[in-house]
C-alpha cells in the first residue's frame, strides 16, 4: 500500500503523475467533481491547523467525497489515552484514506505500520510536511513553467522549518537544482539535511547572511518566519531580524519572473506592501494546495490495491536495546514504538521515526 509520510516516498514518476493530474484538475474541474463519490477522507488533526485541514476538506468535497474526523484531539478517545496506532485501526474501519497532523514527530510513520488504508502526513512536529511540498512544487511549476534548473533561496528558520526540509528533499528528484540558504547562525539548515540530502543527492548549495546579496540570482524565494522564541538573547534577535524581512526595496533587486513562496501563516517577514507585486505567489500557493491534494487523494485511492505502487524499499532498521532517541517529541518517547534506527553513510545512527541523531 502507498502512504505519503515523507516526500521521498514518491518516485519521480509518481510525483510527476500527481502534479500532472493537479494541472488537469485545474483545467477541467467539472470532470472530477464526482470522481470520489462515496469515498471518505478522515482528517485526524492532533494540533491546530487552518490551511492544511481546510484544504484537505475542500479537496475531498470537490471530488464528491465525504469527510469525517476531528480538529481537536481532546474531543476524541485520545483524551482517554488511546494510542495513535489504535486510533488509526479504528478510523480505518470507517474511512478510505486518512490525513493526519500530529505534534509528535514520527507519529504518522508509526501509524502507517498498522493502517489498512493510506496515511497522508499532514505535518509531524518540525520533522516533515510532504503535502505542503507537493503544493510548493505545483506552485513553482505554474509560476515558472518548469522545476528543473531553478535556483531557489530559502530564507528564515531553516533549522526547525519542516516545510524547508521536505521541499529540499523533493527537489533532489529534479535536475540542476541550486539551493541558497539565507538564515542567521542560530537557524541554519541542520547538518544532516546538508549531508544526507544535498551532498548525497547532488544538490548544489551555499549559505549567505542576507537576501540582498543573492536576490538577483533567485528564481524562487521561499520565505519562512524567523522565530523570536528560538533566540536566547533579545539583542541577538534584534540584530538579525531586519535582514530577513521582505519589502519592496528588496523585491526591486529580483528577477522579473522570480516567484515568492511562503507556507503561511506569516507574521512580519513579508510586508503587506509586497502583496501587490505580481511575483508574490503565496496566496495562489494556498489554492494550489487544494488542487494538489485532490490529485494526491485520487492517486492514493487508485494505487491502494496496485502492488506496483508500494512504499519504496529502504534500508533494514538497526535494533539496539541499549540506545534511545534523544528527541523528547519523538513517537518512540511518547508511545510504545520500538527503538529502531537507520545508519547514515558516515556511520551515524539516526532515529527511524524522527531522524534525530543518536548520541
Amino acid at each position: 500500500m502507498k502512504h505519503l509520510i515523507d516526500p521521498m516516498d514518491l518516485s519521480k514518476e509518481e510525483l510527476d503523475q500527481i502534479i500532472t493530474l493537479a494541472e488537469d484538475i485545474i483545467a477541467h474541474r467539472e470532470k472530477y467533481q464526482d470522481s470520489q463519490r462515496y469515498k471518505k477522507l478522515s482528517t485526524l488533526f492532533y494540533e491546530p491547523s487552518t490551511r492544511t485541514r481546510l484544504s484537505f476538506t475542500s479537496a475531498m468535497m470537490e471530488l464528491g467525497g465525504n469527510v469525517l474526523g476531528f480538529s481537536d484531539a481532546k474531543s476524541s478517545s485520545v483524551s482517554k489515552g488511546e494510542t495513535v496506532q489504535d486510533t488509526v485501526r479504528v478510523v480505518g474501519c470507517f474511512a478510505d484514506v486518512i490525513a493526519m497532523r500530529h505534534h509528535i514527530e514520527g507519529a504518522q510513520l508509526y501509524a502507517s505500520e498498522v493502517s489498512r488504508v493510506p496515511i497522508i502526513n499532514a505535518g509531524d512536529g518540525s520533522h516533515s510536511h510532504p503535502t505542503q511540498t507537493l503544493t510548493d512544487l505545483l506552485t513553482i511549476k505554474r509560476e515558472l513553467g518548469h522545476i528543473d534548473g531553478i535556483t531557489i533561496g530559502f530564507c528564515g528558520d531553516l533549522k526547525f522549518g519542516r516545510t524547508v526540509h521536505s521541499l529540499i528533499k523533493a527537489l533532489s528528484r529534479f535536475k540542476d537544482i541550486k539551493v541558497v540558504l539565507i538564515a542567521p547562525d542560530e537557524l541554519k539548515l541542520p547538518d544532516y539535511i546538508k549531508q544526507d540530502v544535498c551532498d548525497k543527492l547532488g544538490i548544489s548549495y551555499k549559505e549567505v547572511q542576507t537576501m540582498e546579496e543573492v536576490m538577483p540570482e533567485l528564481d524562487v524565494l521561499y520565505m519562512t518566519r524567523v522565530q523570536q522564541e528560538r533566540f536566547l538573547d533579545q539583542d541577538e534577535f534584534d540584530r538579525v531580524k531586519d535582514s530577513f524581512v521582505l519589502d519592496c526595496a528588496k523585491m526591486a533587486l529580483a528577477k522579473e519572473k522570480m516567484a515568492v513562496l511562503h507556507p503561511l501563516p506569516r507574521v512580519n517577514e513579508i510586508l503587506t506592501e509586497v502583496d501587490a507585486d505580481p511575483r508574490a505567489a503565496y496566496f495562489r500557493q494556498v489554492e494550489n494546495g487544494k488542487f494538489v491534494r485532490m490529485a494526491l487523494i485520487t492517486k492514493l485511492l487508485e494505487w491502494k490495491d496496485d502492488p506496483s505502487h508500494g512504499m519504496p524499499e529502504g534500508e533494514e532498521p538497526v535494533y539496539d536495546a541499549t540506545l534511545r532517541c534523544t528527541n523528547a517529541k519523538c513517537i518512540c518517547n511518547n508511545e510504545h514504538a520500538p527503538h529502531k534506527f537507520r545508519r547514515s553513510d558516515n556511520g551515524t545512527l539516526r532515529c527511524w521515526y524522527c531522524d534525530s541523531k543518536i548520541k
